[in-house]
């Protein structure tokens, strides 16, 4: 089975994951939008990714895992819309691709990891604890978001698994 893992919003991550092993991350792929240049996801790019790495695999052995967001205390109306768009535009191309989606809330995947109460980069190392294989890719600060999508499809891998 392959698992997608999604960590939603402009700076989030895509995980490809399938028997327990990561078989490839991306950054969200995203476009200058506007005027001043600010970024918004590329949901063209988002299916080409996603439907190049699915072709040869049944629509019944993919699960597409979404982290469930929702607005935190202390956001921007502005990042909270803009975050809320890349989320829709996530739901809408996997609804169109018929991919079988499911949503894990952040505190339900980080408790399975001890991620808690925990800062930003605790995914990270966790990740590259879990599988030392993928650390060259999870070198940097900035890929933490890359790590929180790995987690992601990793949660659900085992939590599935526990359930067979």
């Amino acid at each position: 089975m392959l698992i997608i893992g999604i960590d939603p919003g402009i700076s989030g991550s895509i995980c490809f994951f399938e028997d327990g092993k990561i078989i490839d991350v991306i950054q969200m792929p995203s476009m200058p939008e506007g005027k001043k240049n600010k970024r918004q996801v590329n949901g063209a790019q988002i299916f080409y990714e996603i439907s190049s790495r699915i072709k040869d695999i049944d629509k019944e052995n993919i699960k597409v895992i979404i982290e469930q967001v929702a607005a935190m205390p202390g956001q921007g109306v502005t990042s909270m819309f803009n975050f809320g768009q890349s989320f829709g535009v996530l739901k809408g191309i996997c609804s169109a691709m018929q991919l079988s989606m499911y949503f894990v809330r952040p505190a339900k995947w980080k408790k399975y990891f001890n991620l808690i109460n925990s800062q930003k980069d605790a995914s990270r190392t966790k990740a590259i604890e879990i599988f030392p294989y993928f650390s060259s890719q999870l070198s940097k600060k900035k890929d933490s978001n890359k790590a929180d999508a790995i987690l992601i499809a990793s949660f659900y891998y085992e939590t599935y698994k526990l359930e067979e």
